[in-house]
């Protein structure tokens, strides 16, 4: 891999960037939490609740990336709990749907690629008819937990970036 292309690199500074959507604006119970510890990484942690239809808790950033010429894959350095994450992208921010990919995490650092060309556009859990993602702009980046049952989570999150 040559160097990433950062989109987001984590630091002191950067727990404001991020806010934290939970199933709440469904009626659901879960509770996520953004936290930078002393290292300067994320910490994505909380509960996922099935109470009241629950389900999900994400966080999300507003970017504005246009510069995809020639990147291939989106790069998490991450360290997880051996969950299952979603990581979303919204084209344009006023996009119903995102496109997404799913990631699986164990206990130990490691630098998960993305193929760009995997994520797939979808909206409510539904995969949606259309082509995957065309690759030519960033509007929005989130990652998401919904893995249809009740679980505390914990994902440290180093950057995000492009290769």
């Amino acid at each position: 891999m040559n160097k990433p292309n950062y989109l987001y690199d984590f630091n002191s500074k950067s727990q404001g960037d991020w806010r934290i959507v939970n199933d709440g604006v469904m009626g659901g119970l879960s509770q996520g939490n953004l936290v930078i510890n002393k290292k300067g990484n994320a910490v994505f942690s909380g509960h996922v609740s099935l109470d009241n239809n629950g389900g999900f808790t994400s966080i999300r950033k507003k970017i504005d990336f246009d510069a995809l010429e020639g990147e291939k894959n989106l790069i998490l350095r991450v360290k997880g709990d051996e969950r299952r994450y979603q990581m979303r992208m919204k084209r344009n921010a006023s996009d119903y749907h995102s496109y997404i990919q799913y990631f699986d995490t164990s206990n130990d650092w490691e630098t998960i690629e993305l193929p760009l060309e995997d994520f797939y556009p979808s909206f409510r859990g539904r995969k949606l008819d259309m082509d995957n993602f065309p690759s030519d702009q960033i509007a929005e980046l989130s990652i998401l937990i919904a893995n249809y049952k009740e679980e505390d989570f914990e994902l440290e999150i180093d950057y995000i970036a492009l290769d």
